[in-house]
């Protein structure tokens, strides 16, 4: 179905040095305006950051400082992009939670005015999120075709995710899944190890998500003003951070890896930790 238009709408996409709104910066941009009329037009730039470009991001997207020393500067490029937007509707695929904010930033950076309101903005993933959503009733719904009775009672539910997991086979087993690599497999097989591995969002070294392995498998800080740093590193340069963070309210399985952490660096082994809080 054509989209009807009273007036331009772009569809805009965003690579990044990574993924802190604040202080990550566009490598490039990509926009597609379509008109009411039905004709299109498309730009796209790619960006020099001023700041180095994470390996990890590289890995990603594939592009590296050498593909963007000779790029002008988003200071250089902001009005041309204020200009070709001006007018238009807004469209992306998580663009509300991360490309808007992040474009947002740029333009506030160069003192470039980039007015949002009066602006319409579709996020097309909050669709999707809202029309499949992703719960163990919508699953069911989806996976089985059969409405989950008694949701939110606890025999019910491990139930359905039995049977959900069974139709995910069914249905996956053979399919083509393409990383974030590039690389085409087939994870959904009939092995728990490897759905396992397909599940796992991240490689999280504590089950909280506060830490996480980076691609050198180094547990790096996944929160707060040292995120996206190694922890051996944070300890090294800031060891008053160990304290705090022993003191402070983070479960007890955080603070055993992290005590482990700093016995390493020290060159002593593992810890048993019983309770920490408060100490």
């Amino acid at each position: 179905m054509e989209l009807n238009l009273k007036r331009p709408i772009a569809f805009f996409d965003l690579e990044t040095t990574g993924l802190n709104i604040s202080n990550d910066r566009v490598i490039e941009i990509s926009i597609l305006k379509v008109h009411p009329n039905g004709n299109k037009e498309q730009k796209t730039l790619r960006i020099n950051p001023g700041i180095p470009v994470p390996p990890e991001s590289t890995k990603i997207h594939g592009i590296t400082d050498e593909d963007l020393k000779d790029k002008p500067f988003f200071k250089d490029v902001a009005k041309e992009l204020g200009r070709f937007l001006a007018g238009c509707d807004l469209s992306g695929y998580n663009a509300i939670k991360f490309d808007i904010p992040v474009l947002m930033e740029e333009f506030l950076r160069c003192d470039t005015d980039f007015d949002l309101n009066n602006r319409h903005v579709v996020d097309v993933q909050n669709i999707f999120m809202k029309m499949e959503p992703r719960t163990l009733k919508g699953a069911y719904r989806f996976f089985c075709q059969k409405e989950l009775e008694d949701a939110h009672s606890a025999e019910a539910d491990t139930t359905a995710t039995y049977e959900i997991l069974k139709a995910q086979l069914d249905r996956y087993q053979g399919v083509d899944y393409e990383g974030r690599e590039g690389i085409v497999e087939h994870p959904v097989v009939n092995d728990i190890k490897a759905l396992h591995d397909f599940s796992m969002q991240q490689q999280f070294a504590d089950l909280a998500g506060q830490i996480i392995y980076n691609a050198d498998q180094a547990e790096v800080f996944n929160f707060g003003k040292h995120k996206g740093r190694t922890v051996e590193d944070v300890f090294s340069k800031d060891p008053s951070y160990y304290d705090w963070m022993m003191k402070g309210d983070f479960p007890l399985f955080t603070k055993k890896l992290i005590t482990t952490i700093k016995l390493r660096m020290s060159g002593m082994g593992s810890v048993t930790l019983t309770n920490s809080k408060n100490k």
